[in-house]
């Protein structure tokens, strides 16, 4: 590794994990000057693809982590799964972790989520932990029957390590994992929605507009900033709970927090995550400032910058991967036809269903804006007019 200082004397920061979040914040470093020494699972993964400095290495390797951040002034996080044990050491060693261990168990372990938002007084779904197949079938008892919901306690996100289970025998696979697990009432939801703040070392926050997000298979499809006819109060309430569980909980960064909008008009907390997020992608192009510079001034404890958004409402539709081979083919297309859009390609390799890309339009009209971002994705993922046209009419007809 060759690390380039920065000629303004700017302080180095170091994100560990390379994947298309951390390209994101690199693009964001680069119009603050800050450098980044990045620590990417390889050489060709996606932050690592415009990064000159970059260590290829294992996270969970305590050595890699030190080298890494030998130097720097901040070490931030493109995922959650760095051993609990290995940024305790960091810490220790006086390496400013942000957000810290302390903070980061909390999105690394549901179960420590839901316990710690259970002593904050954070509604949440009913939950408990389940060792066996009795206390599942007693957790089920003790509400509305099954179904419930199962999940494990680390290591599963875009709908892996989660399972809706009619009975104690449809749990098998989840308990075969031999991973502990919770379970969790199946919240009767209306929509599903997320709070997006920043906080700062200082304790400075910024509060972006609350979203609605719009899931596919167990992976975000769509997020519409701010979220249609949610009551102004509503609103408030769910950006006063992510204040309050980032202060509680210390988060120093982006939080976001995934809520459940019940039928019955109650909010309820799904998940927690401690970085840049999915549904904060919007942020890039609808808001003054986005997630990724936002979450890079709040780790290095600069004054957060504004949250307000540009246009009454941004979409963000993301780019799954389909048939498309080469992903640079969609673009005449798409920009031809709607130079207004905003595409940003993560320069992963395609794979089905994974997440290569998103486009964001913003303006008043919600539905001509979903109906752009959707046709421009589409596109990518390698269909064509007539089928983008029969998907539409499709989903009017829903």
């Amino acid at each position: 590794m060759v690390r380039v200082d920065s000629p303004i004397d700017s302080p180095v920061l170091a994100i560990v994990g390379g994947g298309q979040l951390a390209r994101m914040m690199e693009q964001a470093a680069v119009s603050l000057a800050v450098p980044v020494s990045l620590l990417a699972e390889g050489p060709d993964v996606s932050a690592a693809q415009v990064n000159p400095t970059t260590t290829v290495g294992d996270y969970r390797d305590l050595e890699t982590l030190r080298t890494v951040a030998s130097g720097c002034a901040v070490v931030t996080f493109d995922h959650e799964h760095v051993p609990p044990e290995h940024l305790r050491a960091l810490d220790a060693e006086g390496h400013a972790c942000r957000p810290g261990p302390h903070a980061l168990l909390y999105a690394q372990d549901k179960r420590e989520m839901r316990e710690a938002l259970t002593r904050l007084g954070v509604p949440c779904p009913r939950w408990a932990p389940v060792a066996d197949a009795a206390e599942l079938e007693r957790f089920a008892a003790a509400g509305d029957g099954f179904p419930v919901v199962v999940k494990t306690t680390r290591g599963g996100y875009d709908g892996k390590g989660v399972w809706v289970v009619d009975g104690p025998e449809a749990a098998a696979d989840a308990f075969a994992t031999g991973v502990p697990l919770i379970a969790e009432e199946l919240v009767d939801f209306r929509r599903e929605l997320s709070a997006l703040v920043a906080r700062s070392a200082s304790g400075q926050v910024a509060a972006y507009p609350v979203v609605e997000s719009r899931q596919e298979n167990g992976v975000c499809r769509e997020v519409i900033a701010p979220a249609p006819g949610l009551p102004a109060e509503r609103a408030a309430e769910a950006e006063m709970l992510a204040m309050k569980v980032a202060a509680e909980l210390d988060v120093v960064g982006i939080l976001a927090v995934e809520l459940f909008e019940t039928v019955d008009g109650r909010l309820l907390v799904n998940e927690l995550a401690m970085r840049p997020h999915n549904t904060g992608h919007w942020t890039m192009d609808g808001a003054v400032t986005g997630q990724f510079e936002n979450h890079l001034r709040a780790v290095l404890d600069l004054p957060l910058g504004s949250p307000r958004a540009r246009a009454p409402y941004t979409v963000m539709v993301n780019i799954l991967g389909g048939e498309v081979g080469r992903l640079y083919d969609g673009y005449p297309h798409v920009m031809a036809r709607d130079p207004d859009l905003k595409v940003h390609l993560y320069g992963k390799a395609v794979k089905p269903g994974r997440k290569v890309g998103h486009v964001t339009a913003y303006g008043d009209d919600v539905d001509a804006l979903l109906e752009r971002a959707r046709h421009a994705a589409a596109w990518f993922e390698g269909r064509r007019d007539d089928e983008i046209e029969d998907e539409a009419q499709e989903a009017a007809r829903d």
